[in-house]
């Protein structure tokens, strides 16, 4: 997450030399990424939403974001 970033609320994903737009609430995905590499992306989504959609409110505002766990 970027802050200060534009809406919708969303993160940034890169593998390699791909590039994608994760949008949180929905997970439209904007760019390129490999299959195996969006499945694991978007699994690790629906896990931590909550607290994606906590880190980007804390980013709008300028705070430090809370470390989210990888995927397992």
């Amino acid at each position: 997450m970027n802050f200060s970033d534009h809406q919708p609320p969303h993160f940034h994903a890169w593998y390699g030399d791909y590039k994608a737009i994760i949008n949180i609430k929905d997970g439209i995905v904007k760019g390129e990424m490999p299959g195996r590499a969006l499945r694991m992306i978007l699994e690790w989504l629906e896990e931590h939403r909550a607290e994606l959609m906590a880190n980007w409110e804390k980013a709008q505002k300028g705070e430090p974001l809370d470390k989210i766990e990888p995927l397992k």
